[in-house]
């Protein structure tokens, strides 16, 4: 059975971490989150950089072999309530906490949006779930289902997509032939007839 641990060595934290992910990593985005990774190779190499560019220096800097590490970004910007803020957070964390032993190893920064804050858990769920399929960190048939998600297919998120780009406006096609029901000839009189009727009698 899967480990769906998340201790704190999962998580990212150093200030010279998100540094390197926002500097080095990759991004995809959507309108209420963005996702900045690194794989675990790459983060080795720019620490490895990042210390031969700096011989003296007394900090080193190291990737600790964990796994996969989670860092989330969320500033008042996204909501002014520490209540909205946490609950953005405690989604991100679960939902990776879930999907952990079979994401990819490497680095996962996840930046709230203004958006993040009109979005419910499920929104918000499927919003990492398909940011983390078009990283390549997770494949669709790997989706763990959470609470009410349990009885949604695996792939529903990868559907998951911003209300802007649906089409503004798409009128429905004519009706096949024997469909619709013949109107009556009152309805045809009520519906043609522009003469009020009298009062008078």
């Amino acid at each position: 059975m899967p480990k769906t641990r998340f201790p704190r060595t999962a998580r990212v934290r150093a200030r010279s971490d998100f540094d390197r992910i926002f500097k080095h990593g990759r991004r995809v985005a959507l309108p209420v989150l963005a996702l900045h990774w690194q794989t675990a190779d790459a983060a080795r190499a720019s620490c490895e950089q990042a210390n031969l560019a700096r011989p003296n220096a007394r900090v080193r800097f190291e990737r600790p072999d964990s796994g996969p590490r989670l860092g989330l970004a969320v500033s008042r910007k996204v909501d002014p309530h520490a209540v909205g803020r946490n609950r953005i957070k405690r989604v991100m964390r679960e939902t990776f906490r879930a999907h952990r032993a079979v994401l990819a190893d490497g680095d996962y920064v996840v930046v709230a949006r203004v958006g993040a804050a009109r979005c419910d858990h499920q929104q918000l769920r499927m919003a990492l779930l398909s940011l983390l399929q078009r990283a390549g960190a997770l494949k669709p048939e790997q989706i763990v289902p959470i609470g009410a998600d349990a009885a949604m297919p695996a792939s529903a998120s990868a559907s998951f997509a911003p209300v802007s780009s649906a089409p503004v406006s798409s009128l429905p096609g004519p009706a096949a032939a024997g469909t619709m029901p013949t109107p009556r000839r009152c309805d045809v009189i009520s519906s043609t007839d522009p003469t009020p009727p009298s009062r008078g009698g």
